[in-house]
């Protein structure tokens, strides 16, 4: 079984990958983790699509690893069923409204609409955006309701013409179909939210991603390493994430405290406040909010056998972004310094004008020499896109240090 999984995984790896998932489909934790090792394999994790998915996760035509609509909560098996054996036996969908006059309505309903619109489905209908279907049509509901209706009226005329005693109607009567109407855009926030509601994870991008470079290189812990503190015992913590829930309440002495819940891209951390910390803490603690926390991981007060993270300092990740980096280091062998990487960085420094120094370490390995360059006219944003730039050309030999 060992050799034949591992012929597998080398071989046909997005097929692999997709069955793993699948075999996990209920366990976001390690489908998360699973989908960070795709990553590492090259391999894309996209969102639902009702021209591309199976039930579970599956692989497109691209190669990428497709989530099953049988992830979207409230959408069924069912409605799930009649997409594919409908798709399967007269093609794509071309549009949202070939979607509703083909699909059976009775099976998908409004609730699957709704749910495959908020979970991105219907994204691959060019003109169609998922706030629309939320958008009130006429006083009979929404935009949502009215392509339901044209749907079920459509396939009624249609099963009407293909049953009628005389035959005498070639085609089904035209219907004018509901135009898409106007909306005000949801904002990035609400849009990963209603996706994570339907999938369980962020799948198009996430809250934190214009943070990933202080997460993965600043902070020194991960929110899912807070969950066992003994390695961590008498350690300095620097650590961050995204405040996703709070519980509020009163202690029996008539104190407040609040426990709130820190998520980052791999777990997530419960941090309890009482007191006076809740107090003078407390008002980052809201759902939303990004941050960034350095504390001490110590035995409690009053029970010495248990350890506790007591929090120093709380900073909004958004105002420390462009000065908690300092610099960044990047190693390279001599060979690599070429036209067409000078190129690269030349051009994203002119893009990414920031605060951070630009250092090099150049190797010569067949000399075992080291020369250390300064761009002493060149500061820069380190961003996600740079540390990808370099993290490409890591078996080449290149590497990066950010302080």
């Amino acid at each position: 079984m060992a050799y034949q999984t591992a012929y597998l995984k080398a071989n046909y790896p997005p097929q692999y990958m997709a069955a793993v998932m699948s075999r996990s489909k209920d366990n976001i934790t390690d489908i998360t983790k699973f989908m960070a090792e795709c990553k590492q394999m090259g391999i894309d994790t996209l969102g639902p699509d009702v021209n591309k998915s199976r039930l579970l996760f599956g692989v497109d035509t691209e190669g990428n690893i497709r989530f099953g609509l049988g992830a979207i909560k409230g959408l069924g098996e069912g409605a799930v069923d009649s997409i594919i054996r409908e798709r399967d036996a007269n093609g794509p969908f071309r549009s949202i409204y070939d979607f509703v006059q083909r699909v059976s309505m009775s099976a998908v309903k409004r609730t699957g609409i709704e749910c495959l619109a908020k979970s991105g489905a219907f994204d691959c209908f060019q003109g169609i955006h998922r706030e629309q279907f939320f958008v009130p049509a006429d006083k009979n509901g929404t935009w949502a309701d009215t392509l339901i209706r044209f749907g079920t009226r459509y396939q009624e005329d249609k099963a009407a013409n293909e049953f009628s005693l005389f035959g005498l109607m070639d085609e089904p009567v035209e219907i004018t179909p509901p135009a898409p109407p106007a909306f005000e855009p949801w904002g990035s926030l609400e849009r990963l939210n209603e996706e994570r509601k339907l999938i369980g994870i962020y799948l198009s991008a996430h809250p934190l991603d214009d943070y990933v470079v202080i997460l993965r290189n600043i902070c020194n812990v991960r929110l899912d390493a807070l969950n066992n503190l003994t390695p961590l015992r008498d350690k300095d913590v620097i650590t961050g994430g995204m405040v996703t829930a709070v519980r509020r309440g009163t202690s029996k002495k008539g104190l407040p405290y609040g426990i709130a819940t820190l998520e980052d891209f791999e777990g997530s951390f419960d941090v309890p406040l009482f007191g006076r910390d809740w107090t003078e803490l407390g008002r980052y603690m809201e759902e939303g909010h990004t941050l960034l926390i350095r504390g001490r991981v110590q035995p409690k007060k009053w029970k010495p056998e248990e350890l506790e993270l007591h929090i120093g300092k709380i900073e909004y990740l958004a105002d420390v972004k462009d000065t908690l980096i300092k610099s960044i280091t990047i190693t390279l062998p001599l060979e690599l310094l070429d036209d067409d990487l000078l190129s690269s960085l030349h051009k994203y420094a002119a893009e990414h004008p920031g605060k951070a120094d630009l250092l090099f370490h150049i190797t010569d390995l067949a000399n075992h020499a080291v020369l250390p360059l300064v761009s002493r006219n060149t500061h820069i944003d380190v961003t996600r896109e740079l540390c990808d730039l370099l993290d490409a050309k890591a078996e080449q030999g290149v590497f990066y240090k950010i302080e």
